[in-house]
């Protein structure tokens, strides 16, 4: 019994080490070294597909591409496999199961980032007559890996979630701007320019151009609809305005939040005097979870044993 289980014990620490490697374990060295390769892998990747565009650099370079790609796919499969291997490991302190650990990254957007990323090779292997210009497209999904290494899209993603009411609101007061203004500019040019404004659905495209580039790409032929357009125009910049308010201010929050959670983190910690390895660690694991810098953390701890020795006092 007991040489059974030293193997399993062994192959779940193996798991386990992994595991923490690829998720950025600060107390794992190799785990600095795999981020840094991946990430730079990646970026040569975008590089590479962009570069690969342009006809002549293709025509003498297109071999150099071909192997790269080949390396990279190679990189990001074992790297995929890795880690819906290692994700078994997830939940294993809390009594999860190891399919609850591998669906949590399968289904995740990070873990269809990679899949998806990877993928478009295999298909090319199964289907030789795919559009190669499909194929690349999915293989710029690869910049989206960087993510995984940053905190920026996180922050984000949880401003806007945080602020959807305002969003709902903006997009309402757009979809409202874009019937008014396509039904009166379907109603003024239409029967002057036919062709460009021949139903309101047209209207509304000429609309949601102009509100995106400042000009949709007709000019009016008379005085009404030159004045519907500078209106257009002053509507879109109040809405871009509106929309930038709402994210920087809401990113903001995010990162303030952000901190105040750290802030509560280093209280606990601090609350007896002594600060353990594993309390250490995992403040070290949250201050790369949040992105902080080492002065951010600094001046938090700082404030903090601050205000404990004037209590004290």
């Amino acid at each position: 019994m007991t040489a059974s289980t030293a193997p399993q014990t062994a192959y779940r620490r193996i798991q386990s080490r992994v595991f923490r490697i690829l998720e950025g374990d600060v107390n794992e060295p190799a785990s600095r070294f795999c981020e840094i390769f991946i990430a730079l892998l990646v970026v040569l990747n975008v590089v590479a597909i962009i570069l690969e565009s342009v006809p002549d650099i293709h025509a003498e370079w297109g071999q150099f591409f071909h192997y790269f790609d080949l390396f990279s796919v190679g990189v990001f499969t074992i790297e995929y496999v890795l880690r819906v291997w290692s994700y078994s490991q997830k939940f294993a302190a809390e009594g999860g199961t190891a399919w609850q650990g591998r669906k949590s990254y399968i289904f995740s957007f990070y873990g269809l980032v990679d899949f998806f990323s990877t993928v478009p090779f295999y298909l090319q292997l199964l289907f030789p007559g795919t559009d190669l210009r499909v194929l690349r497209m999915f293989r710029l999904l690869r910049i989206f890996k960087l993510s995984r290494y940053n905190s920026a899209m996180d922050d984000m993603f949880e401003a806007i979630k945080s602020e959807r009411d305002s969003f709902s609101s903006a997009l309402f007061l757009m979809f409202i701007s874009s019937l008014l203004f396509s039904s009166l500019i379907y109603i003024i040019e239409g029967h002057e320019q036919p062709d460009v404004f021949p139903s309101i659905p047209a209207a509304m495209h000429w609309f949601f151009v102009t509100i995106i580039s400042g000009w949709g790409g007709v000019d009016p032929v008379t005085y009404a609809g030159v004045a519907l357009v500078i209106i257009t125009q002053i509507l879109a910049i109040a809405l871009a305005a509106i929309l930038t308010g709402v994210v920087s201010t809401a990113y903001t929050t995010q990162v303030s939040r952000r901190e105040a959670l750290y802030e509560m983190e280093i209280r606990e910690v601090l609350a007896d005097g002594v600060v353990t390895g594993e309390e250490a660690a995992h403040l070290k694991n949250l201050q790369a979870k949040y992105g902080m810098s080492d002065e951010q953390v600094e001046a938090i701890a700082a404030q903090v044993r601050q205000e404990k020795n004037l209590t004290e006092d």
